[in-house]
């Protein structure tokens, strides 16, 4: 007979780690913000006059769609990472995984930070 514990920690989708549902949840909201942000990123760049250089900085300096690309890009950054730390313990064995998980998530981390960095040194010309 198995324990009571670890029957409900298997139907709530907890492992040893008891992250399964954490994990799953972050993809998932994860996953709505980048369907609400992409639309909106795409038809707010459609709705331009050109996608010259002074027409997309120029939109991009104001505030609001200063933050909603950031967002963007931390939403984007996140749900990869999320996605690639499943690929690698579904696929990656032994010690190469912990070597695997780690870099992945200093790359993301990485990827993250330029993001948000070319972001603001966009917005912030704009302005000068």
């Amino acid at each position: 007979m198995s324990d009571p514990a670890q029957a409900l920690s298997r139907v709530l989708g907890r492992g040893s780690a008891h992250e399964g549902a954490h994990h799953w949840r972050a993809q998932r909201v994860t996953a709505l913000g980048l369907v609400l942000l992409v639309p909106w990123l795409l038809l707010s760049l459609a709705s331009l006059p050109d996608l010259g250089w002074a027409s997309v900085q120029a939109w991009m300096s104001g505030l609001g769609h200063a933050a909603l690309l950031l967002l963007l890009v931390l939403a984007a950054a996140w749900h990869s990472q999320l996605g690639v730390q499943v690929v690698i313990e579904d696929y990656v064995q032994g010690a190469a995984r912990m070597v695997a998980l780690v870099a992945s998530a200093f790359l993301h981390i990485l990827l993250a930070a330029v993001g948000v960095l070319a972001v603001m040194r966009v917005a912030f010309t704009a302005q000068l």
